[in-house]
């Protein structure tokens, strides 16, 4: 509510802004009025109050401190507890009771705090997001992920596993079965780590929730071969964005087999050309377009790039 005086005051200090050059919109902004409110002012004669009213209008119908105990006792009830408001009002007509609207229910319960999920969960945990992880040298950090390959049997696929060294984007283990399993992951884990000459507690190896990565088979090659596990949070899709990535990067390319691969050597056969492209033919953007095997060796300090 503003009286003559103030709008008089504001007017004048909003004219005042426009001769020196500001616009309406902006000096309105400034003083937390819309321009279309001072608009209106303009139109109005000196004289013109604020015809807005202090009345505050109750229903008739309000519902009283008791009648809200009750709506609340009766949707804490044993008997509703468990429902939502849109389940509470037909079951109480069908006692021949009205206590009041499922809109009233919904508004009540919603000032009262209990507008969640009307049944036994567990209590809430407080997460907070991990210590983040960097590489900045070969085999240090890993991610790892599995995908599918269509076969020629509908409903039935072929299972890429795929190892990939983070900082350099090499390649470092693949292998393409029949079925997913956690045991199957470790003894691709176990020929990477003898093939790279991993030490204890030189790599982690990061990867989602899934069963194959949280398998009790896969968390003992981890404990024995002395590699660190991190495995995405709970509910959170982007977590492992390395492995997705290169998935789609080996999908989108124009040698993707547009047909479903026959057998298991077919499929080997294909992921084993496409491994050795990606890792020595492929320009990584990541990675100043240098191929993932110069950077998993060092190998990209000696390249002399001419200027231009």
């Amino acid at each position: 509510m503003t009286s003559a005086e103030q709008r008089a005051t504001l007017k004048a200090l909003i004219d005042e802004a426009i001769a020196a050059g500001a616009r309406q919109a902006r000096a309105c902004a400034m003083l937390g009025l819309s321009a279309r409110t001072v608009q209106r002012w303009q139109g109005a004669g000196p004289e013109a109050v604020d015809g807005r009213t202090l009345r505050r209008h109750e229903p008739a119908h309000k519902l009283s401190a008791d009648e809200r105990a009750e709506l609340l006792a009766v949707a804490n009830s044993a008997e509703f507890a468990h429902l939502p408001p849109s389940q509470i009002v037909p079951r109480l007509a069908d006692q021949q009771r009205y206590i009041a609207s499922e809109s009233t229910f919904y508004r009540v319960l919603r000032e009262a705090n209990q507008l969640a999920h009307r049944r036994s969960e567990r209590p809430t945990r407080a997460r907070s997001k991990p210590r983040a992880v960097c590489a900045d040298a070969p085999n240090q950090l890993y991610s790892w992920d599995i995908t599918y390959l269509p076969a020629t049997i509908r409903g039935q696929f072929f299972y890429l596993y795929l190892f990939l060294d983070v900082f350099s984007r090499k390649i470092v283990g693949w292998q393409v079965y029949a079925e997913e399993s956690s045991a199957l992951a470790s003894e691709v884990l176990r020929d990477l780590c003898a093939r790279e000459s991993i030490q204890p507690e030189q790599v982690i190896l990061h990867s989602d929730n899934g069963g194959p990565m949280k398998g009790a088979t896969m968390l003992a090659t981890l404990q024995a071969l002395g590699v660190m596990p991190s495995l995405s949070r709970p509910g959170v899709s982007n977590d492992n964005p390395y492995s997705e990535s290169l998935f789609k990067t080996l999908k989108y390319r124009p040698a993707y087999p547009l047909k479903a691969f026959d057998t298991l050597f077919a499929a080997r056969t294909w992921v084993g050309a496409l491994v050795r492209w990606y890792n020595e033919e492929h320009r990584h953007s990541a990675i100043r377009f240098v191929t993932p095997a110069q950077r998993h060796a060092n190998r990209e300090r000696q390249l002399s790039w001419p200027v231009l």
